[in-house]
C-alpha cells in the first residue's frame, strides 16, 4: 500500500489556513486497492487533516511530503454531521445519483489514521439500476457522436484499423454504463473536499 502523501495547493503551500486564523489544514492522499464484485480499482483517496497552525509548525509540517498511517473510508446510513448531512452523501460519480442501501442514503467520509489500526467500512448500495440508467443517459451523447462519425463520409474513407478502434471505443462506453455501480468515482469525494476547503474548519 502506498504511503500517505501530503498534497500542496497550486502555490506549493502544504499548510492551508482556515477562516479562523489560528487553525489550518493539510490535504492528504493515498492510493488504495478497492475490490468490488470481482473488479479491482486502484484509486486515490483524499482527506483533510486539521490542526492549530502552531502545532503544524512544531512538527515542521511544511517540509514534509508524506506521513505514516492510512486514509480510511467510512460509510454509514447514519449521517456523520446531523446539522449538514448532505455534505457527506455518497454520489455515484458524475451521475448525480445518491447511493442508497434499501432506500436509505449512504453517507461517506474519509479520515486519516496515523496508527494504521482502523479498517475501511463500506455499505453496499442497492440502487445499481438507477445508477446504470443515469450513467447510460450521460454516455448517450458520446455514443451518438461516435455513431454519426462512423456513418460519415470521412469515416468511410478511413482504414479498417481506425474503424475497429472506433467500434472498440463504443463498446468500451457501453461496458462502462453496464458496470457503473462497480465504479463509484472518487471525484465525487474530491468535490466535497473542495467545498469543505472553501469554508474549512471554523472553531
Amino acid at each position: 500500500m502506498d504511503k500517505v502523501q501530503i498534497i500542496p495547493d497550486e502555490k506549493g503551500n502544504v499548510i492551508r489556513q482556515s477562516e479562523n486564523p489560528e487553525y489550518g489544514y493539510v490535504r492528504l492522499q493515498q492510493k488504495k486497492e478497492v475490490y468490488s464484485n470481482g473488479w479491482l480499482n486502484v484509486k486515490p483517496v483524499t482527506t483533510l487533516l486539521h490542526g492549530k497552525l502552531e502545532d503544524f509548525k512544531s512538527i515542521d509540517m511544511k517540509n514534509k511530503t508524506e506521513l505514516p498511517g492510512r486514509v480510511i473510508v467510512k460509510e454509514s446510513t447514519t449521517p456523520f454531521d446531523e446539522q449538514n448531512p448532505d455534505r457527506d452523501l455518497k454520489i455515484a460519480g458524475s451521475t448525480g445519483v445518491v447511493c442508497c442501501a434499501y432506500g436509505e442514503p449512504i453517507y461517506r467520509k474519509t479520515i486519516y489514521d496515523a496508527t494504521s489500526t482502523l479498517e475501511d467500512e463500506y455499505v453496499a448500495h442497492t440502487n445499481g439500476d438507477a445508477i446504470k440508467e443515469a450513467n447510460a443517459k450521460n454516455q448517450a451523447p458520446a455514443l451518438n457522436n461516435l455513431f454519426k462519425e462512423l456513418r460519415s463520409e470521412e469515416n468511410e474513407k478511413t482504414s479498417q484499423i481506425d474503424l475497429e478502434d472506433s467500434i472498440k471505443e463504443v463498446e468500451s462506453l457501453s461496458e462502462s454504463a453496464e458496470n457503473a455501480e462497480d465504479f463509484i468515482e472518487e471525484e465525487a469525494t474530491e468535490e466535497v473536499l473542495d467545498e469543505i476547503e472553501d469554508d474549512a474548519f471554523e472553531l
